[in-house]
């Protein structure tokens, strides 16, 4: 006979916790079903097991513990966190910001923020984004893919290789029918601005959520987006299909850049934007691909995260002042 019993659970962060914990827990020969809820931090099985939920909640811990989640019957009040990762983080971040805006000054390297964005700024967006919201939701797309390869055995470098292809060229190409419509539309200076500063408060957004702020809106997609995932066929087409579907996905990040490929009024400025953008986004993708993302839950990053926020921060208020600068709203503050 079997029964149902729902676990409070600790240490999710976002889907890809999701897609891990209901593989792992799922896999397990007593488990006949696992449904995890994010938002209650809640994951309910049903089980034929004869132990007690105790030595449940104990026995299914370990099988996860690894990953830094762990299952209680009471739900547990996390103790209070100490600030000194943030004051880690802060000094930290400054110090590529103030890297990051000597080498522009100084016109070794002309990354546009401020300005007209370039492929390289896109490139930097791409590397912090691929660790917050395009992990959250592209890595659990991901994960349901890796999930339904170790069913079907199938080719893993295959699979991954066509849907990070199939990525690559949806963002470029679609970021150039993007520039194409800004051309069509006739974008002028004044609305290029106004586009940037859309842009600008999107990244602070994003990166107080980096930081912290807001931090329990986690960022998901419904569940059953995932369990598509895991019943489609392993076809050819599929990951193709699979990796250039991700540029409509809502990531605050691809959607900023969107805005900033829109506004380029340009098909090969648009492309460029966006494939450097995504890009930017490939190796973290890759190793969360091939098994390799622990680091996630490691116990460097939330200093990790936190630092990339304070940069995001940054670049953000920067590109917030630059754009009311273009619109004649405040004097240039930085003359880059």
């Amino acid at each position: 006979m079997f029964r149902t019993y729902i676990f409070h659970v600790s240490g999710t962060h976002c889907a890809a916790c999701k897609i891990l914990i209901e593989d792992i827990l799922g896999g397990q020969e007593l488990i006949k079903k696992v449904q995890v809820n994010l938002k209650r931090e809640t994951v309910e099985i049903e089980t034929d097991s004869s132990q007690s939920i105790e030595e449940l909640a104990e026995f299914l811990t370990s099988k996860i513990k690894s990953h830094g989640y762990t299952l209680s019957v009471e739900k547990t009040i996390p103790e209070p966190k100490s600030n000194d990762v943030i004051w880690k983080a802060i000094p930290i971040g400054l110090t590529f910001l103030a890297l990051f805006f000597l080498l522009q000054k100084s016109g070794i390297l002309n990354f546009g923020i401020g300005g007209q964005t370039t492929p390289t700024t896109s490139f930097i967006i791409g590397l912090v984004a691929s660790v917050s919201s395009c992990l959250a939701i592209v890595g659990g797309l991901v994960l349901s893919l890796s999930a339904k390869i170790s069913q079907d055995e199938v080719n893993d470098t295959k699979t991954f290789l066509l849907f990070h292809v199939g990525r690559l060229v949806s963002f470029a190409v679609l970021g150039g029918v993007l520039g194409l419509i800004g051309s069509a539309i006739g974008i002028n200076f004044t609305l290029t601005a106004i586009l940037g500063i859309i842009a600008s408060l999107v990244m602070l957004l994003l990166g107080l959520n980096l930081v912290g702020v807001w931090a329990n809106n986690k960022i998901t997609l419904h569940s059953g987006i995932f369990d598509f995932f895991r019943k489609i066929e392993h076809k050819t087409l599929t990951p193709l299909a699979v990796g250039f579907g991700t540029f409509f996905l809502p990531c605050g990040f691809t959607q900023s850049m969107q805005v900033v490929a829109l506004s380029s009024g340009s098909f090969i400025s648009g492309t460029l934007i966006m494939f450097a953008f995504a890009l930017g986004t490939l190796p973290m993708l890759v190793l969360l691909s091939f098994g390799s993302a622990s680091f996630a839950h490691s116990k460097h990053a939330p200093l990790f995260f936190k630092s990339a926020g304070v940069v995001v921060i940054g670049l953000g208020l920067f590109a917030f002042l630059a754009g009311l600068a273009g619109l004649g709203i405040i004097s240039p503050l930085f003359n880059i």
